[in-house]
Formats: structure tokens, sequence, C-alpha cells
């Protein structure tokens, strides 16, 4: 017997169905069968079929003499079914890498429930991808089991049947089965749900939910909609025959009334002459169904008028937002004008020279090289007073205490920007803000560059999607210096940043706390990420492709590899900052750092304690490569698709001919590597020490003092070991500190 039955029902996919059936049958995990049924299609779905059935003896097909509908054709797989699990699968959709594992892992854990339900992101047919907005409650559902009672807010996902598996013989049990019609999900999902007594959530993108242009049956103008009703009705008639879930009705109700209302508002549904009648019929339904002294939800009280109050409110909504889309015109006009006001006297303040303003990664708090400089000048400059920009009060909240800021936008911005003498950022500050004469902007990048950068991108348009280049160059033309830490770099951001600032080899502040650390320091930062004593700890930081919309690739199976490392080693994982968020959680990280498979350090603020935790790095083409390097601890680069990312994004040099150590073209050599410790041997040392020699040159542990006391204080301060003297700052800069009286080196 297997495990999952995955049932298919195809009517007119052919142009998908490949895709669809190749992404089930590629799953690392194998107890399945697929139960493929034709509904009949007129398209060429059932000679594909046939021929994934010839050469694959876990797929089976039925071949129905006539076309029935979605919802009988699941029942007609569901009859033949022989697994413990029934998984439903649309034949246009697609079953992410590894989700069959993870989804049987899940079962294994929470004890079998009757239903485990779990994520799912949609994609779009222009390439776009996004994660289902609800997608928390999985999480916070936590690791054991519960009933619809116990969480209700369950109900308020999806109600589909495809992001579920069910245990087949408590659908057996009580004779669960699609109806005929439009909306078959809703009078199989409903009763479900209400009845199982164990569910499970997993918090993972286990499917994607294919959004086409055209051909959705739902979003087809056409009077099936109307099924929408007799599948509530169908609903209700199961409520009332099991009066413990009478207590349900008003949810039921209430969700009824939303979901039709919802059917109306769409442009797409419904023949306009069919409108009137459709919004009858639900005014009926809703009120033969109402529960006996419920309150009426605000929003669906519309259904207690006529369909002629319904669109005289409709038209009076969009008027109403017509007006306040014109009010917050001459608001924001109004707005407007009282800004430049302000900012007109703001800017005629003379310049703090006393006054630092800092941001980091747009603004997300006390962060990178900002944040290093800033700590550095509280220990060694206290009458500096040091301002951050956040951008939201959210953000605020999170700051160390004691740190004084403004939000961004905000009058507290605009006049402490007004008066600043120092900016210290790693990205470039916003359009609107205006460098006034006699103000020094210090950038501090965010890294070595080994991918184009900025100009550079002019020549790789596939690289530069959605950069607008000529914009970033006038606002890099505010900078005034330019902080470096090899060689390579000042000659890249010069190149890159065709503007007028003065490059300093000062190094990379964030660095400082890598450079020496001693034992103690790795100690404390694995304690802080719960890292057993006696570990071997592999961080794994894969950076963003821009070869694929959303920038996230699955290069590495995490679970095998963390399982591949063995019982002695833990698996740390950071994805790159842009994919801290959405779809790229969702593949299945959250859940394998929930269950203890590896840590998910992708959240952690600095990042310097994650590197400080590990003792060898993986990675592919991240610039975190470079700040590792000053720890002088073993690096595997593993790039198997370095043709495809250096044609698309374009580098300044071939990192697997100049690596910082062994470098892996597929998963299986990287294994070996890590399994027979040459990931530490004596060529590894060899060649990261050619690499810290190259790209390592400035970090002496003194980077941030010496900003604070070059660049900040005008002092004189030596340079590292092996950087050249800084030259002067151009004619006009040195002008523009001799006007606000700061001593000119």
């Amino acid at each position: 017997m297997p495990r999952f039955s995955v049932i298919v029902p195809c009517f007119k996919v052919q142009g998908f169905l490949h895709e669809c059936l190749d992404s089930l049958l590629a799953q690392s995990y194998r107890d399945f069968e697929v139960i493929a049924v034709d509904d009949r299609s007129p398209d060429g779905s059932g000679a594909i079929l046939d021929e994934f059935a010839a050469r694959d003896e876990r797929v089976r097909v039925l071949h129905l003499p006539e076309n029935v509908g979605l919802g009988r054709a699941r029942n007609a797989g569901m009859r033949c079914a022989t697994g413990d699990y029934l998984f439903f699968l649309d034949g246009d959709d697609t079953v992410a890498p590894g989700a069959l594992r993870a989804i049987a892992d899940r079962l294994a854990e929470s004890g079998d429930p009757d239903v485990l339900v779990f994520d799912h992101a949609r994609t779009y047919w222009w390439g776009g991808t996004r994660r289902n907005a609800l997608a928390h409650l999985l999480a916070e559902a936590g690791a054991g089991t519960f009933t619809a009672a116990e969480r209700p807010e369950i109900l308020d996902l999806l109600m589909v049947v495809w992001n579920k598996v069910y245990r087949r013989d408590f659908v057996e049990q009580h004779g669960f089965a699609f109806p005929p019609g439009y909306y078959e999900d809703t009078p199989w999902t409903f009763p479900v749900l209400l009845s199982a007594r164990t569910i499970a959530t997993l918090d993972r993108i286990c499917l994607h939910y294919r959004q086409r242009r055209q051909g959705n049956i739902l979003s087809t103008t056409s009077r099936e909609h109307f099924d929408v009703h007799d599948q509530y009705e169908r609903v209700f008639a199961f409520v009332d025959s099991r009066p413990e879930l009478a207590g349900w009705r008003p949810h039921l109700h209430r969700r009824m009334g939303e979901h039709c209302l919802d059917i109306l508002a769409r442009p797409d549904r419904l023949p306009p002459s069919d409108k009137g009648e459709f919004f009858r019929r639900t005014a009926e339904l809703f009120r033969e169904h109402q529960p006996a002294g419920a309150a009426v939800p605000a929003g669906l009280r519309v259904l207690e008028g006529g369909w002629a109050a319904y669109r005289a409110r409709l038209r009076a909504g969009r008027a109403g937002r017509e007006l306040a889309r014109r009010g917050a015109l001459a608001r924001r006009a109004a707005g407007g004008r009282v800004r430049r006001i302000t900012d007109g006297v703001n800017v005629r303040r003379a310049l703090d020279p006393q006054l630092v303003v800092y941001s980091a990664f747009s603004h997300r708090g006390v962060l990178g090289d900002p944040g290093a400089v800033y700590r550095k000048a509280l220990e060694i400059a206290p009458q500096l007073r040091g301002v951050w920009v956040v951008r939201d009060e959210e953000t605020a909240a999170r700051l160390p205490d004691g740190v004084e800021h403004v939000v961004l936008g905000s009058p507290a911005y605009r006049r402490v920007t007004a008066r600043a003498g120092f900016f210290v950022n790693n990205v470039n500050w916003p359009g609107t803000l205006a460098k006034r004469p006699g103000s020094v902007h210090i950038h501090t990048h965010q890294g070595t560059p080994l991918k184009y950068m900025a100009a550079d991108l002019l020549h790789r348009p596939g690289g530069r999607f959605g950069v607008d280049v000529p914009q970033m160059l006038r606002r890099a033309d505010r900078w005034d210096y330019s902080l470096v830490a090899n060689r390579h770099s000042e000659l890249v951001w010069e190149r890159a940043y065709p503007c007028h600032f003065t490059s300093v080899r000062t190094g990379s502040p964030r660095n400082d706390v890598l450079v020496g650390a001693g034992p103690r320091a790795s100690l404390a930062a694995r304690a802080r990420l719960g890292i057993p004593a006696g570990h071997t700890v592999v961080l794994y930081a894969p950076t963003r492709r821009e070869y694929v919309r959303g920038g996230h690739v699955d290069r590495i199976d995490l679970a095998r590899f963390a399982a591949d490392l063995g019982a002695d080693h833990t698996l740390v994982v950071r994805l790159h900052p842009s994919l801290a968020t959405g779809y790229a959680r969702g593949t299945g990280l959250a859940d394998l750092h929930r269950r203890g498979i590896l840590v998910d350090a992708t959240d952690e603020p600095h990042v310097e304690d994650v590197l400080l935790a590990s003792d060898v790095l993986v990675t592919d083409y991240s610039a975190l490569m470079f700040d590792y390097a000053n720890l002088d601890r073993p690096i595997v680069v593993h790039a198997d698709d370095w043709a495809v990312y250096r044609a698309s994004r374009g580098t300044y040099f071939d990192i697997t001919a100049e690596a910082p150590g062994h470098v892996s073209g597929t998963y299986r050599e990287l294994a070996w590597l890590l399994a027979s410790g040459s990931w530490r041997d004596d060529d590894s040392t060899r060649l990261r020490a050619r690499f810290r020699a190259r790209f390592c040159a400035y970090d002496d542990g003194r980077a941030a003092e010496r900003v604070v006391r070059r660049l900040l204080l005008g002092e004189e301060f030596p340079e590292g070991a092996a950087a050249a003297r800084v030259p002067a700052p151009a004619g006009a800069r040195e002008r523009e500190r001799a006007d606000r009286g700061t001593p000119v080196r």
C-alpha cells in the first residue's frame, strides 16, 4: 500500500501536463501512486497520460467515457485509490521539490492526522510568484494537532482541496465526495475540516498554484457561477445533519455571504444581465440560513435590501472613492507646500558639524558598516550626535536602547537631514535628500563586489532588471568618500560609479570584529544560535539569482545536505537579505528549522555573529566570502550554475579560477569535499591565503576607528599595514570642509 494516492484530473491542460507530472515523478520521496483521470479531454491530455504510464509504473490512467467535470473526475480517482493519504493535484499545477518528503515527515511527526494543511504559492503566467498571505497561520498552529473548534482561524485559509492531504480511511468513514458543478471544493472542504478530529499544519510551500492568463474555469464569464448557491446549500445540509456542528452556522452564514458578494463584484464572473438574479438568489439564501438572533455583519447588510439599493450603494461607493482620491490629492498638494516652506527654513540654518546621520540596508536599523562606525563614534567621540534613519515605527521599536532615531520622511527626518554635517550609509539616500554645500557623505558599500554593479550593469540587461542605473548614479553624485577594503574594490567602484568621490582605504568597519577573533567570540556566537557544543558548523549562504524572477533558486536539497553532514554537524543557512521574506522562506527552510534539522539564521540581525559561529562557509557567489576570509577559516564555493550566473549578471573575475578554497560543480562533489575532510586540507589553506592577501588587505581591525578619526573628526590616523596613504580630497571638498572650520588632512 503506497503512502500517497495522488489524484490528477485532466481536462484541456495538455500545455501544462508534462510540467505537472514531471514535478511529481521527480520527487525524492517515491512511495506514492498517481491516478490520472482523463475527463474526456478534447485535447491531447489523454495521450500524454498514457505516455507517462508507459514509462513509470506508478502512473495509472482512467479514461472516462464522458466529461463529468472536476469534482466527479476526482471521485473516480478516489474509487481507485489504495494509498494511506489522498492528495488532489490539478493538471496545471506543480508540486514543489521535496514536498512529498516534507509532507510524509510531518505526517509521521504528528501521528497520522486526519488532515494535513500545507502552504502554497501562486505562480503567474508572466513569471511572478507570490506566497499565500496567510502562511503565518500554519506556523502559529504549532507542532501538535488540533480541531477546527480549537483553531477556527484554519478556516480563513483558502478553502480549496489541493492545499491538504487527507487520510483515506477518514474520508471513507464519513463518505466524503465531490458534488457536480462549479465551486465543488466548498462542500468538500468545510465538512472535512469540521469533521476532522486531528488536523496538522506544515509551514512549507508544497504546491505551485498556476494563475493562468486565460482558461481558468472560475475566471470564465458564465451562469455556471450560480452553482455556488447549491454548494452552500450542501454545506448547510451537512451541518444540519450533525447537531454537534450547529455552532458553526454563524461562521458559515457569513462566509457564504462574503463569497457570493465577491463573485458578484468581479467583472469577469457573471454576464451583466444575470447579476440582478444572482444578487436576489444570494439574498434569499442569506435570509433562509440566517441563524436566529445572529447580528448581520456590516459588510453583508446590503443583502437585506434589494438589487436597486445594492447598485446605488455601489455607485455611491465609487463616487465616494473618487471624492476621497481628489481630497487626498489636495491634501498631498497642501502638505507639499508646507514641506517646501519648512524645508526652506531648515536649509537656512547652519550645518551642525557634530551631527552624523546614519542608515543601513534601506533604513533597517543599526547594522553593517554604518553600525560599526556609529558604535566606535560612541566610544571615542561622544561629542558627536548620531541619529539613525529608520523606515517605520516597527523598525524603531527594534533598535537598541538609547539609539536616537527619526522615521524616514517625517518632519523630524527633514529637520535632521537639513542640518547634518555628515551622512553615513551603505545604500544610496533617497533622491529627495538634497546635498547641502559643506555636508559630507560617506558611502560604505555592502562588501567586496564580485558581480557587476551600477554602470557596469548597462552591459547586462538581464542583470539590471528593476534597476534604474542613471538614477543610481545621480544619487551617488552626492558621495564625498567611498570606503574600500582592498585594491580590487577601489578600482571597481571608481569604474562602476563614475562620480566625483574620493576612495578611502579604510577597510570594512563591520569586519573589525572578525579580524583576530578568538575562540571565545565563536563560542558566544554559537550559544546565541543554540548550536550544540562540539559540533562542526557548516554555514550555507547562497546569493540571489537575477536570471529568475524573484531571485530564488533551490540549488541544494537542504534536508539531504544536513543529513549527509552527519549527526555531529550543524547546518546553518542564511539567505540573501532580499530573499528574507515571502516565497524563499516558504520552500522548506522554516519547517526544517522548526524540526531542528538545521538552523535558519536569515533573520539574525548581525551577520558577523553568524560568521563567527561557523567552521566553514559554503557559498556560491555571495559577497560574504570576502568578509568571511578575515576569519581565516575554510571556504567552499559551490558553483553549479556558474556559467549561467556569469552570463546573466556579469562578474569582475572568475571566482572558480581564483577561489578562496575548493570549488564544487555538483552536489555530489560538494558532499564529497565535506565528507572527506578536503574542505580544510593544505590546498584549501593555500588558496585561502592567496585570496586573503588580495581581498583582506586593508582590514586590520581598526577600520571603524579610522573612519571616525580621519573622516568625522579630521584627525591624523595611521594607515593599515597594507594600505597606501589616502589621497587628499578634491579641491572643491577641501574648500567645503575649510568653510566649516574642519581641519583638512
